[in-house]
């Protein structure tokens, strides 16, 4: 859910290859698979267990963020079936 800025964080540049209409497709599960392990090799981490709490930190803002996304649009959704509805009733 964070990939622009999980990439400059973690100063990894390939995942923005996401962001290419039909390439992104296939890309984002070479990212799935590989992203942690080009993180790695990039970071000056002092050890496995703070990369691996920094990533966490990382995972846990995207299922927030997931989860603010899918509210928003159910909302949207509610918001916008609400308008419909109101027009077919010939309520403006």
């Amino acid at each position: 859910m964070y990939s622009i800025f999980w990439v400059i964080g973690n100063k990894t540049y390939l995942p923005l290859l996401t962001l290419i209409p039909i390439f992104n497709i296939v890309w984002v599960f070479v990212v799935g698979f590989k992203g942690n392990e080009w993180a790695w090799q990039k970071g000056d981490y002092q050890d496995v267990e703070t990369f691996k709490a920094v990533q966490a930190t990382w995972n846990r803002a995207g299922i927030v963020q997931f989860i603010i996304s899918i509210a928003i649009f159910v909302l949207y959704m509610f918001f916008f079936a609400s308008l419909v509805a109101n027009n077919l009733n010939g309520n403006y």
